[in-house]
């Protein structure tokens, strides 16, 4: 059985099919049809839910913490302990809630399809920021997509909305919310089956080390926002899912003298803080990495582990000499991150293994680290070419580096003809020059929709010229990791 606040009623459920995404449940389990369903694969925003999650300070005090999430690519499962707001929850004794006031005043609303969807990004932008400024309300809305172009009043309606909040009856019955989730606050591994589907929902590491080993089958679903697409666009059935959404463990970050341990299971927008602090340039590509919404569920375990050759984060990492601890059973192994890629979405991790942590070494003086992506659209697009350059000069002399590529390859991978080429040499325009020739032999890749070959092979050289260029000019900001 799973137990979860819709609004402010509670449900239990204990033969739903774990496959169905809480879109599916909104509209067709309860008949809330406010919520809409544009692509079904957590692009449009038009699907935007809001989740409340209970949190503890340092001081172990509760509170509420709410977040945006695209409800196509949210199953039912993940729901279990928390509060599930929907566009119909926002309304009280017949009064609308500021938010969608402000959508009415400021004529936001055009055909109306995408407006719940904004509506709830609004609202979450409204209980997380205190007077957002023009950036913070673009990247809250920057997954919601309107197709009659009306942004400009949509952004008036963030600043209307945000610039002086209305107490609402979230506020009021904030109190009785945290009571509520922690009495159903999970104590045990709960599960949720159909007959022929079952998603089994861990507390601990152990117990899902245990379950894992016992169902190798099964596939882990962490934010899910590649999993789901198996369901919402290939039409596929996973028979049998492990959520580790609820093991606390895979979502701690912890800082030691020498690195950064990540569990695997936090999402990236946790994630964004402790990188952003020791490598600006990852916090800026993780701004770019997708929508609010995606980065509130996707993990950075999970885009290591969909192995996908253009995943934004594993480039990045392999720059930085990361490494993976993977766990079976009571056994664990360290790895460079380098090695868990073998082809494409092949990797070395074993049946029954999960990523457990991610360990990334803390920025030093001695090293210059950037990060560059290329794609189509300036936000919420995947990756032609990612690259991540981790360079150390001495005296003139490159004496470290690692330099690694998504986009490029089957894989995420290193350049090592390059790094070959620049290592021990001068630091000069002729060595940089030899280096982009050296490239054409760590990389042949692929034409497709995105970018043709010759394309991504320029693109490659060029980035590491743009990466010298800036090194030599340190005195003038010319870094733009948001390039196009």
């Amino acid at each position: 059985m799973i137990q979860f606040l819709v609004n402010q009623e509670l449900r239990s459920e204990h033969a739903l099919d774990p496959n169905m995404t809480v879109l599916q449940y909104l509209r067709e389990h309860l008949g809330k049809t406010g919520t809409k369903e544009g692509c079904a694969s957590g692009d449009c925003g038009a699907c935007t839910v809001v989740v409340g999650e209970l949190i503890q300070d340092d001081q172990g005090n509760d509170s509420l913490r709410y977040r945006s999430l695209n409800s196509c690519l949210t199953f039912v499962s993940s729901l279990h302990g928390k509060q599930l707001i929907s566009v119909e929850g926002l309304k009280q004794q017949g009064q609308l809630h500021s938010v969608q006031q402000a959508m009415a005043d400021c004529h936001g609303s055009q055909c109306g399809f995408c407006t719940p969807g904004f509506v709830m990004s609004l609202f979450a932008l409204q209980k997380n920021s205190s007077g957002p400024d023009l950036h913070q309300a673009q990247e809250a809305l920057a997954g919601n997509l309107c197709r009659c172009t009306g942004y400009r009043p949509i952004l008036d309606a963030a600043e209307q909305s945000c610039r002086q909040p209305c107490r609402d009856q979230f506020d009021t019955q904030q109190a009785q919310t945290i009571s509520r989730l922690k009495a159903i606050a999970p104590t045990q591994t709960g599960e949720l089956n159909s007959g022929d589907k079952r998603c089994l929902v861990p507390l601990t590491v152990a117990d899902l080390a245990d379950l894992y080993s016992s169902h190798p089958e099964a596939r882990l679903l962490a934010g899910g926002t590649d999993l789901a697409l198996e369901v919402t666009q290939f039409h596929k059935t996973l028979p049998v899912m492990i959520y580790v959404g609820h093991v606390a463990e895979l979502k701690r970050i912890e800082k030691t003298a020498s690195h950064l341990e990540i569990g695997a299971a936090t999402p990236l927008t946790d994630c964004y803080a402790a990188l952003n602090e020791e490598y600006p340039d990852f916090g800026a590509l993780l701004h770019r990495f997708a929508s609010l919404q995606i980065r509130n569920q996707g993990t950075l375990g999970g885009n290591i582990g969909n192995a996908s050759p253009i995943g934004d984060s594993p480039p990045l990492l392999i720059a930085l000499d990361a490494q993976v601890v993977l766990r079976q059973g009571e056994r664990q192994r360290v790895m460079p991150l380098e090695d868990y890629f073998i082809d494409y979405r092949i990797t070395a991790r074993q049946d029954s293994e999960f990523i457990e942590k991610i360990i990334v070494p803390r920025a030093s003086n001695d090293w210059a680290f950037r990060a560059y992506k290329v794609s189509k659209r300036l936000d919420d697009d995947i990756s032609a070419v990612c690259a991540a350059f981790n360079l150390s000069i001495e005296d003139g002399v490159v004496s470290g580096v690692r330099i690694a590529f998504g986009g490029m390859a089957a894989i995420p991978k290193r350049a090592r003809a390059c790094e070959a080429a620049l290592r021990g040499k001068p630091w000069d325009q002729a060595a940089i020059e030899r280096a982009c020739q050296a490239l054409a032999e760590d990389f042949t890749p692929l034409s497709d929709f995105r970018a043709s070959k010759e394309y991504r092979l320029l693109t490659a050289q060029n980035l590491l010229r743009k990466y010298f260029i800036e090194q030599q000019t340190p005195y003038i900001e010319t870094r733009v990791t948001a390039y196009v």
